[in-house]
């Protein structure tokens, strides 16, 4: 059985059946249980969503997905449906990302990390301004998505958090936490993060750009937010600047071997190798600013190597993960050493007995 490959006839006679049964009795003749993320929106009614998509496959392939062979999420049910021409949205809102509660949390640090009403108009901007960000899907949303209630509730999960509050804490998330301390440990930095996801919202920076590989990463190495990531990434697959950051390493006789560990495309490679390695600033977006890039803002590194930079924050300089490589490898070469001694022992012993 091919999975996914359902059609919207099929779908409709699902949702016929559905209605003539009634959604407890087509829900057990199935074996499913009640949508809890996603439900299909049809001709102003809802529907199970992952019920119906498992179903309409009896009409196209002979006989019905069962629960356990697929999901009901974007990945398998949502995104067969909406193939089919379906509309799906969200039962619940999706979970606040980090940069979302940066700008909750700025905006708590502006109040004295004190807590906003939802009838605050500060509180209703930053509704409006979270409704834009280019993060969660609009399948994803529901009709109060980041509403005033929502963001009035964060900004109190957020302050009852704070060190100094000496009360009972509201339902908040280790997220809210962790991006709270990071405002704590370091304002300057954070406020600047976001300052610029503001900006780059209202210049039309942040909405096109696509999520990157190092999203997997996300909530822990970039404390300044996916969007900031991603901008910072985008600056890096600058073709130019990537251009003229090595014709200014060639014209001083350099070579295009990773700043950090040394690694030569070229000399692994050969041909296929030459003149290829990636380009790295040096310094996250929220610490450098928008400003034009230097050359000397940027480093030539390996793949490798920059994923790793990349991974955890703070994110290391292509200098102390060079240093960082060469102590593993110190710290290594004395293990085998240290190991070697007792085996050339016995080899003597054996060899003098």
């Amino acid at each position: 059985m091919r999975r996914g490959a359902i059609t919207r006839d099929s779908v409709l006679k699902t949702l016929t059946e559905y209605d003539a049964l009634g959604r407890d009795a087509f829900l057990a003749k199935y074996g499913f249980g009640v949508a809890r993320s996603y439900v299909l929106v049809h001709e102003g009614r809802e529907y199970d969503s992952k019920a119906v998509a498992g179903v309409a496959h009896q009409g196209d392939q002979g006989r019905a997905l069962t629960p356990g062979e697929f999901s009901g999420g974007k990945d398998h049910a949502v995104a067969w449906l909406k193939r089919a021409g379906f509309q799906v949205k969200a039962i619940k809102n999706p979970d606040w990302a980090r940069d979302e509660i940066i700008l909750a949390c700025h905006l708590v640090m502006g109040n004295n990390w004190k807590g906003l009403d939802a009838q605050d108009s500060r509180v209703a901007e930053l509704s409006e301004l979270l409704q834009m960000l280019p993060i969660h899907a609009e399948a994803e949303r529901n009709e109060k998505f980041r509403n005033a209630n929502g963001v009035a509730r964060k900004t109190f999960d957020i302050a009852t958090r704070h060190p100094a509050y000496l009360g009972k804490p509201t339902n908040g998330g280790a997220l809210d936490v962790a991006v709270l301390n990071e405002f704590l440990a370091r304002p300057q930095e954070m406020t600047e993060a976001a300052r610029l996801i503001r900006h780059g919202l209202a210049a039309g920076e942040l909405q096109g750009l696509a999520p990157t590989e190092d999203e997997e990463f996300d909530d822990y190495s970039a404390p300044e937010g996916r969007l900031l990531l991603r901008w910072h990434r985008a600056r890096e697959r600058n073709k130019n600047l990537r251009t003229k950051k090595i014709t200014s390493v060639l014209q001083r006789g350099g070579r295009l071997a990773c700043e950090a560990c040394g690694f030569d495309f070229e000399r692994v490679y050969g041909d296929r190798g030459a003149g290829y390695i990636e380009c790295h600033h040096v310094l996250p977006l929220h610490v450098a600013g928008e400003g034009t890039t230097k050359l000397s803002d940027l480093a030539l590194i390996c793949a490798n190597c920059h994923r790793m930079i990349h991974r955890r924050s703070p994110w290391p300089t292509p200098e102390e993960l060079r240093v960082s490589i060469e102590q593993k490898h110190a710290a290594d070469r004395r293990a085998a050493d240290f190991m070697a001694g007792p085996r050339r022992a016995s080899d003597e012993q054996m060899l003098n007995p």
